[in-house]
């Protein structure tokens, strides 16, 4: 990549991207981010308006591109705006496209990661050299589930289902770490250093909240899904790349 390529990178206002963007600038790249709301430039960064849903923008931020960062995500619709997004990237001859996913995105049949397993593969026939990593829950995700959780009367435990979540900060780096390198295809997944059932996720939670245990409901998740999870298909054991810092380093700074 020279130098002087501008980078644009969606969802760079995002949990992910708030990470991403000042590495980006740090390593002395041109950043351009992709935004559905007005901003103004600031830090060197340029703050470009479209939406990848519908295409309106998407052409003109694409501009003089040579690297796209796609982390731009949601709980649906991931598919039809990485489909838009590889459009106007092969239409501005853009030299390479780096996407973040989700572990277990080929093998949990559940509607939003098919979105991903979907969005992975409209890139791979994109005909534009690319880089995708598939990551585990970031710390941030899980504790917003577990704050859900812990808030009801019992907490549930569904059985067999097992999280290995990793800091966004340590995936941030490896994807801009890949986006400033030359297209690999499929990489290594990233992982957490290790792995928990939900309980073993709410107990320092509820310890540094200073609350009691509580009494434990298990549940079974119905289906090909919880089949997929009681096998660990949303993990990868052998193999990926891990994070060094834990859920409870993660949770001594946060709660």
């Amino acid at each position: 990549m020279k130098q002087t390529e501008t980078i644009l990178v969606t969802g760079g206002t995002g949990t992910l991207g708030g990470h991403a963007v000042p590495l980006l600038r740090a390593a002395g790249r041109t950043v351009r981010v992709l935004s559905r709301r007005d901003r103004e430039d600031a830090d060197g960064i340029e703050y470009v308006t479209g939406d990848l849903t519908t295409g309106e923008g998407v052409d003109a931020a694409l501009a003089g591109v040579g690297t796209v960062l796609h982390l731009a995500g949601g709980p649906k619709g991931d598919d039809e705006a990485t489909r838009t997004l590889v459009r106007a990237a092969r239409a501005a001859g853009v030299r390479h496209l780096v996407y973040i996913s989700v572990i277990g995105a080929d093998r949990v049949p559940l509607a939003w990661l098919r979105t991903k397993r979907d969005a992975e593969q409209a890139i791979a026939d994109s005909g534009i050299p690319w880089t995708t990593l598939r990551a585990a829950q970031f710390h941030d995700l899980t504790l917003t589930m577990v704050e859900k959780m812990t808030k009801l009367p019992v907490l549930p435990v569904p059985g067999g289902l097992r999280l290995q979540p990793v800091d966004s900060a340590e995936v941030a780096a490896r994807m801009v770490e890949l986006a400033l390198g030359e297209p690999a295809g499929q990489v290594p997944d990233m992982a957490g250093p290790a792995v928990y059932d939900i309980a073993e996720l709410a107990r320092p939670y509820l310890e540094l909240r200073g609350r009691k245990s509580r009494l434990r409901m298990p549940v079974r998740i119905p289906g090909k899904a919880g089949k997929a999870y009681r096998a660990g298909a949303n993990l990868t054991l052998e193999g990926a790349e891990t994070g060094e810092r834990t859920w409870e380093e993660f949770l001594a700074e946060r709660v």
